[in-house]
């Protein structure tokens, strides 16, 4: 089955409809680095990534991953081997954080948009995170936490967003 984002408020998946946020810009189908937009296309998803200090472990069928305190999520221009990957450590690249004070990435999920060989400043660190508000992001996807954890049990390793 694939997750459907019809619009900017709308997640589907099976007989579930989510509210959901989406950029602030809406959507691209020409996706750059900061422009604040959720790209369009069909993606896989990554692993489940959560803080194991604040959240227990979600049950999904998906690879589950404690985020550590200097894990980061390269958007650094300048890096060719580094950018839309996961880093540990103390890093000089632009980055995004992912161990954050807010309760945002308490869970996240990457989408695996300009994943294989990326292109420079075609976009990264797409997530599927937790809202509170459904204000709208800088390009990720934003679920509500109870949402979200529905969604986690509902996931097969082969699932896909198609995002239009």
């Amino acid at each position: 089955m694939t997750i459907i984002i019809k619009n900017k408020d709308t997640l589907e998946y099976n007989d579930f409809i989510f509210k959901c946020c989406v950029g602030k810009r809406g959507f691209s189908k020409n996706k750059i680095e900061g422009d604040k937009k959720t790209p369009t296309g069909t993606f896989s998803l990554s692993n489940i990534y959560y803080r194991s200090d604040k959240k227990i472990k979600p049950y999904t069928k998906l690879k589950s991953i404690k985020i550590k305190k200097k894990m980061v999520w390269c958007n650094d221009l300048k890096s060719i081997k580094k950018y839309n990957k996961l880093m540990i450590g103390n890093t000089k690249l632009k980055h995004e954080k992912l161990f954050r004070k807010d309760y945002k990435y308490d869970y996240l999920i990457p989408l695996k948009y300009n994943w294989t060989n990326p292109i420079i400043g075609k976009g990264s660190a797409i997530f599927i995170h937790l809202t509170k508000n459904y204000k709208p992001t800088a390009g990720c996807i934003g679920l509500a936490e109870k949402d979200f954890l529905i969604l986690l049990k509902l996931l097969k390793k082969n699932t896909k967003i198609k995002i239009l």
